[in-house]
């Protein structure tokens, strides 16, 4: 039985893995949940599912929790330091990270530290430390693997193959919802941004999906995780999101893996590789959607893609500086103070102030995400 430990249980990824954690008793088990600060969806988790440790990072929430769960012997914990704990627990083989943000950094590289297997959902620690990750994870024999999906696709369809037959990487998007759409960027309104056509997701990822940036963290990811040049990765917009990736290969074949939209999919295939386990998810049925299609994306009325691409090839600490910016820029239209429209801009500018430094340190990388968050905090 492999046994998990899951940071971020109580966001859709977190949900959707204890779903396909309860369908699977007999190969997957819970020994460590951690959440930001839901704590009453928390403790019915742990009520349900019994794990040693359970962490809330905010400090009152946990103290509210630890009284309700220390009768039934499951130690409570809280912060940076519970979440590094939940993260590197022993007995856990591997541990799912779900939580969105660069929060989830250090909690990250501990559990790499630690020889953990770990599954990731959330982009940000791969933009800001994929070199330092992937080199802590070849010393320590631990394991980096994607739950994203299109990044799951392209595992799927790398796996087993040389190196060296790899010619290009295609990550698909759906385009948001506002591909194909006349609309005024300058208008656009949270609820808008956040009534994406095919994924529920949380509003951060959501409104990444609509400006495009989540393509653009792929893109970055995907170098890390695979060992690609950026040349190798391209982008396309495919709204029916069913092919999720592709491989095109130097003979030039190409490989796609295809899915209906449910992220039980490839989060079941993270915890039960190099096995696939039976599901109860429906099959995907071809004949029903009859027509794909494959845009080009814009650039020019998408540009944080671009600025994904420009991240990644000015290098160095410039990819914490662009999702920091972006993490800020994002929750800024959120909360009403900044139009949809300035997003894009506001990354640029903190970008174009920005000297990256190679070869970073966590804490240069730290530093840098501090810097940018500063910088964009105090945009008009």
């Amino acid at each position: 039985m492999k046994q998990v430990s899951i940071i971020g249980s109580t966001g859709s990824i977190g949900v959707n893995t204890l779903r396909v954690i309860e369908a699977h008793p007999e190969e997957l088990s819970i020994v460590a949940l951690a959440a930001r600060r839901n704590a009453e969806l928390l403790l019915e988790q742990a009520k349900q599912f019994r794990p040693k440790l359970v962490c809330l990072f905010e400090a009152e929430e946990a103290r509210w929790l630890e009284k309700r769960l220390k009768r039934l012997g499951i130690r409570t914990v809280t912060g940076e330091e519970g979440l590094i704990a939940a993260s590197t627990i022993a007995s856990a083989d591997e541990v799912v990270f779900a939580m969105a943000g660069a929060r989830g950094l250090k909690p990250i590289l501990a559990a790499v530290q630690a020889g953990k297997i770990v599954a990731i959902a959330n982009k940000e620690p791969l933009v800001m430390a994929g070199e330092l990750l992937r080199k802590e994870a070849i010393r320590r024999n631990a394991k980096l693997i994607p739950i994203d999906s299109e990044h799951s696709g392209l595992w799927q369809c790398l796996e087993g193959r040389a190196k060296e037959t790899i010619k290009k990487l295609i990550l698909t998007a759906s385009g948001g919802p506002f591909f194909g759409r006349r609309i005024d960027f300058g208008k656009v309104t949270v609820r808008q941004a956040l009534r994406h056509p095919r994924w529920k997701m949380g509003p951060k990822i959501t409104v990444d999906s609509a400006t495009l940036m989540n393509k653009g963290l792929e893109v970055i990811e995907a170098t890390h995780l695979f060992d690609v040049s950026l040349d190798q990765v391209d982008v396309v917009i495919h709204p029916e999101a069913v092919v999720h990736a592709l491989v095109e290969f130097v003979d030039g074949a190409q490989l796609a893996q295809l899915g209906i939209t449910d992220m039980r999919l490839p989060i079941q295939y993270a915890l039960s590789y190099p096995m696939r386990f039976q599901n109860s998810v429906p099959s995907l049925n071809l004949t029903r959607i009859k027509k794909f299609h494959f845009f080009k994306p814009d650039l020019k009325r998408f540009p944080c893609l671009a600025l994904g691409y420009e991240a990644k090839r000015r290098g160095g600490t410039m990819p914490v500086v662009l999702n920091a910016a972006n993490e800020i820029a994002v929750y800024k239209f959120l909360a009403g103070t900044l139009a949809f429209s300035k997003i894009p801009k506001l990354i640029e500018q903190v970008m174009n102030r920005h000297r990256p430094v190679r070869q970073a340190t966590l804490s240069q990388i730290l530093q840098a995400d501090e810097w940018a968050r500063r910088e964009a905090e105090v945009y008009e």
